[in-house]
């Protein structure tokens, strides 16, 4: 039986729920259903994003209007376009056996004059955007005098979004009796303001605590140097066959350059920015919901709104600094019931942010282990050989199937298996063989571990001086044993950057290179050796980081390397 019935829900509504394969009410939704359906009364509704929200409110709006009454008698607003869209079409779901029923969304980056239209022929539930609902209002295009019901979905974010002045303006243009439904994440003091300045005596309801977050979530965190977070992510990505994931950033540029970097390490990635346009983000948007990209690198204010059920980890490449983004970034997984990773790629200067976040939002974060190269390979390659056991061996093949017999006989069963392995090992897996393990004390800094190439423990270095002074990582390697009078043999891996080099040395000279590269300089800049995890990356303000120009002690005239 399907348990909407028992919430008070007409026979057409409970059959559109059932053919949309939902039968049992999410606690948010069995508490407000009944309440809005036999009372009048304006309502406060506090539950995490994916909770469930919009049925809470939409199934009893499509239960209350008259569909006789052809004008607007309710208003739903939501932050962002893609809320906008998806709100409205799941109203339509929940409606589509009602045959009268009109829903109309209205939202910026279009046509206007067709949304005009629309209005016009008679509609009774709109859903819209603050700024394009504003517009239409000066414009005369919509008459909201007799509005029944308001509602404010993810009211935290629409003032987040600086939409204060738009939803003040909005709501002096409804009747002071309609209901007000207001649902929230969060419960900053602007949205408590709405709630005492435009609704009288709301009841509130709340499924869990405001500002915490969904328990379907598992709440992680690793600690790393902050050259490491790419090298990290990957591992975390190529570990999990299955991984359909949001990244979070702090900027567009980044979002931008992150996305980037992904493809061309070869993921189906893509970037969700302020810079791109309407149809650009709807493009984007698109291939996300059908999974064509694995992953979306976002901003906070462009992944508003944001609602696929799939998506199974959340990364922060950073920890926002608004605690409230932290829950509705973390709330982008663990779903419609579904669990998800919520995992904070943080360094360790992160360390006061991650306790604030833990005791702010009542979070336990527990610390994740970083998949190693040994991890990563037996787990995607047992996910190929399950692939290759799914296969389906159409008929027309069977004709070939006794000359490629005859060519294999001469290999046993065991060799065979090596052989696949082999072939699949020829890809991306390649470079996880022998990788090391990032997981380290100290955030994984390299410091007195064994490099493979020289045989001796190493230390980790810093060099101010990457690709836009040197041509290549042997013009580097020359540069570093000519100036610091050492052979290559005790230099190990080198990570050669556009402005910056990590690259490890053997311990018993990491003094000497330090000492010694510090004493050159580089077109008039000082050259800055440390460490890793010393200082900032990149060099000194003012450097001109020529591509040809030469080193030279401070001293004394040196040598060009370009």
């Amino acid at each position: 039986m399907n348990q909407f019935s028992e919430l008070g829900l007409s026979q057409p509504i409970v059959d559109a729920i059932a053919e949309m394969g939902f039968e049992e009410p999410t606690p948010i939704q069995r508490q407000v259903i009944p309440k809005l359906l036999e009372e009048e009364t304006d309502v406060v509704g506090l539950a995490q994003t994916g909770t469930g929200k919009t049925a809470a409110f939409g199934l009893p709006l499509i239960e209350l209007v008259e569909e006789s009454e052809l004008y607007p008698q309710a208003l739903v607003l939501a932050p962002t376009r893609e809320l906008c869209l998806q709100v409205s079409n799941e109203l339509a779901a929940f409606g589509k056996k009602i045959k009268q029923l009109r829903i109309t969304a209205v939202y910026g980056g279009t046509d206007i004059s067709r949304q005009i239209k629309e209005l016009r022929r008679g509609t009774h539930i709109v859903v819209a955007t603050p700024g394009r609902l504003r517009d239409l209002i000066n414009r005369k295009a919509v008459d909201l005098s007799k509005l029944s019901f308001l509602v404010l979905d993810e009211a935290d974010e629409m003032l987040n979004m600086g939409f204060k002045e738009e939803i003040d303006e909005i709501l002096e243009n409804t009747p002071e009796d309609k209901l007000t439904w207001l649902f929230s994440a969060t419960m900053p003091p602007e949205v408590r303001r709405i709630a005492n300045d435009y609704m009288l005596d709301p009841l509130e309801v709340s499924a869990g605590k405001p500002n915490t977050s969904n328990a379907n979530i598992d709440h992680q965190y690793v600690m790393v140097r902050r050259h490491q977070k790419y090298d990290v992510l990957r591992r975390f990505l190529d570990y999990d066959p299955d991984c359909f994931a949001l990244v979070f950033t702090r900027t567009r540029r980044d979002a931008h350059e992150l996305a980037e970097q992904l493809v061309k390490d070869g993921y189906h990635a893509d970037s969700l920015h302020g810079d791109m346009s309407q149809a650009q983000r709807d493009h984007v948007m698109q291939r996300f919901r059908d999974q064509r990209l694995q992953i979306l690198v976002a901003t906070d204010v462009a992944a508003r709104g944001i609602d696929v059920q799939e998506i199974s980890h959340v990364f922060h490449y950073n920890i926002p600094d608004d605690l409230a983004f932290y829950t509705h970034r973390s709330g982008r997984t663990g779903r419609a019931g579904n669990e998800g990773i919520s995992l904070v790629i943080a360094n360790p200067k992160d360390r006061g942010l991650l306790r604030n976040v833990e005791r702010r939002l009542k979070i336990d974060f527990s610390e994740a282990h970083i998949p190693t190269g040994e991890a990563i390979c037996a787990r995607r390659l047992l996910h190929e050989v399950r692939n290759l056991k799914e296969i389906p061996v159409q008929e027309s093949l069977e004709t070939y199937v006794p000359g490629v017999s005859e060519e294999l006989e001469s290999l046993s069963r065991e060799d065979l298996i090596r052989k696949i392995t082999a072939l699949t090992f020829r890809g991306s897996l390649k470079e996880y063989l022998n990788a090391p393990d990032l997981n380290q004390k100290g955030g994984s800094s390299g410091r007195d571990r064994q490099d493979r190439r020289t045989g001796g423990p190493m230390e980790r270095l810093f060099i101010n001086v990457g690709q836009i002074d040197l041509k290549s990582k042997g013009d580097f390697l020359r540069m570093i044993c000519d100036e610091a009078q050492i052979t290559g043999s005790v230099i190990g891996r080198i990570d050669f950057r556009a402005k910056h080099t990590f690259f490890d040395v053997e311990t018993d000279v990491a003094e000497t290179v330090i000492q010694r590269l510090g004493e050159i300089e580089l077109d008039g800049r000082s050259i800055r050796v440390n460490r890793d995890g010393g200082g900032k990356f990149g060099g000194k303000k003012g450097g001109k980081g020529k591509r040809h120009g030469g080193f030279k002690k401070k001293s004394s005239r040196g040598r060009s390397y370009a």
